[in-house]
């Protein structure tokens, strides 16, 4: 596989970010950064993202660098309207969005190393134009459209009711 400690650490540190997303939509229809399993996604994307900075199979600066900053900017503008916005209602919206947005930008460079390194000696895919990688990364894009737009219906629902509770 020949990956470097850096490498290493960067994807014990990268599976760690996707279970707790994973965890996160499982349990709350979306990574929750007042949640454990939000924290470690954003931390963990965080950390990962910066230590892909250091990585580079082909040298210098490339896509997947390009996307390690673009995800830190997508985090960092999220947890902005976290922590600076709580209570507005509209800020939700574009933190959920921008959180699984983020999530699924990451699988793009996880999706290319892993099948292209995995099973050892006979990966599942040549290189980055396999067709098998354009098809898993269209279906995890229509994941993402799909879990977005029932993102937006559960936040719309959940801002009604705490319009309701706060009125009455």
């Amino acid at each position: 596989m020949g990956l470097s400690g850096l490498g290493i650490f960067h994807t014990v540190i990268g599976v760690a970010s996707i279970a707790g997303a994973l965890v996160g939509f499982i349990r709350y229809g979306k990574i929750s950064l007042k949640e454990l399993s939000g924290k470690i996604y954003f931390y963990g994307t965080l950390i990962t993202s910066v230590t892909a900075l250091g990585i580079s199979k082909h040298g210098g600066f490339n896509a997947g660098h390009a996307f390690s900053v673009f995800i830190i900017l997508l985090i960092a503008v999220a947890y902005f309207l976290f922590s600076k916005k709580e209570s507005s209602k509209r800020a939700r919206y574009f933190e959920n969005f921008l959180l699984s947005f983020s999530f699924f930008l990451s699988l793009v460079p996880t999706v290319n190393e892993t099948f292209t390194r995995v099973p050892v000696g006979h990966p599942l895919a040549k290189d980055i134009t396999d067709p098998i990688i354009g098809k898993t990364l269209l279906f995890l894009f229509i994941l993402f459209i799909a879990g977005s737009v029932y993102q937006y219906f559960r936040q719309k629902k959940v801002n009604k009711e705490t319009s309701v509770y706060l009125e009455g």
